[in-house]
């Protein structure tokens, strides 16, 4: 299949203290990055990818890797050397071996001479930027001192200092399809039951790595904007969301482009919230223009994946 999918998603927004960075002290930083004159919150492609990889794990999708959750630091265990034609997340994600003489021995024995030393990642993704500026706010919480019991972390209380946001992420990712349908991989039919299960993951992302184990932060899109197509990049700002004054979110150069025919509306998907924002009349005329309109995010991408995998996730036969 000679496409390529490309997608920006917004989440909703929510008060966050997750996807910190480094302490100082008993400050808990979160990671940003500066645009123009202002500090941004930010989530790494890696915290999200990873999330993915344990949501297909959920799905029951076969999967290599895993995280060890009772060692001293951050540990994973692969089932075996990565191949892509037998786990869905060395298929999606990739891989690299960086091995020695006596190891690229052990692999040649246990998967053959030309197994690849190493994959590029189908899936691609961005960082997840804040959608307003970092605030300086601050949330104060109190630890207290474990007295009298089996064990004891501290032997004072402390008093954490979090850094905090409250605003909504966006953040682009993509495939090319010849990737997902040519290459080292399973059987064709498999191939399409993992996109669709991806694709769901996406739909419905949650548990991304941070502070998640006691705060919750949604990464499923409340709005979205796909566009399936032959060309090599999306034509659009990938980070092109924005919230006007009245607090709606808008999606302005690609809603102007279509309906002045910058962009060939057949190949564009446009769910969620900013949908519901629309009015009427934008709504019909991005109608006439082919543009596939969706209230929800999840069922614009349950629709691609009915076009690229043939598999509508939302509503498979049980």
């Amino acid at each position: 299949m000679n496409k390529n999918l490309f997608a920006t998603a917004l989440t909703y927004p929510a008060p966050s203290a997750n996807y910190r960075g480094e302490s100082e002290e008993n400050r808990t930083v979160m990671q940003k990055i500066t645009d123009g004159r202002f500090g941004f919150p930010i989530i790494s492609p890696e915290a999200m990818r990873n999330a993915l990889r344990e949501m297909l794990a959920g799905y029951g999708l076969p999967c290599n890797r895993k995280r060890l959750h009772n060692e001293e630091q951050l540990a994973v265990k692969f089932e075996e050397y990565p191949d892509a034609r037998k786990f869905a997340d060395d298929f999606f994600f990739g891989y690299l071996l960086a091995l020695d003489k006596k190891g690229k021995k052990s692999l040649a024995e246990a998967k053959g001479e030309n197994h690849p030393f190493k994959r590029d990642s189908v899936l691609r993704m961005n960082l997840a930027k804040g959608l307003v500026p970092y605030r300086y706010d601050a949330l104060l919480t109190q630890s207290p001192v474990n007295v009298e019991s089996p064990w004891q972390n501290a032997g004072t209380s402390a008093l954490l200092h979090r850094e905090t946001a409250v605003t909504a992420f966006q953040y682009p990712f993509a495939f090319n399809l010849n990737d997902v349908y040519g290459g080292t991989g399973p059987d064709e039919e498999t191939r399409k039951q993992w996109l669709a299960a991806i694709l769901r993951a996406i739909a419905e992302m949650s548990g991304v790595a941070g502070n998640h184990a006691r705060s919750l932060f949604q990464m499923a899109p409340a709005s979205i904007v796909i566009r399936v197509t032959e060309r090599l990049v999306p034509g659009y700002d990938s980070y092109g969301f924005n919230v006007d004054d009245k607090g709606s979110v808008t999606l302005p150069e690609i809603v102007d482009g279509l309906t002045k025919d910058d962009y060939p509306g057949e190949e564009f998907y446009l769910g969620g919230t900013f949908v519901k924002q629309m009015g009427n009349e934008i709504m019909e005329s991005l109608e006439k223009k082919g543009v596939h309109l969706f209230r929800m995010a999840d069922k614009a991408l349950a629709a691609v994946s009915q076009e690229t995998a043939g598999i509508d996730f939302l509503h498979r036969p049980q």
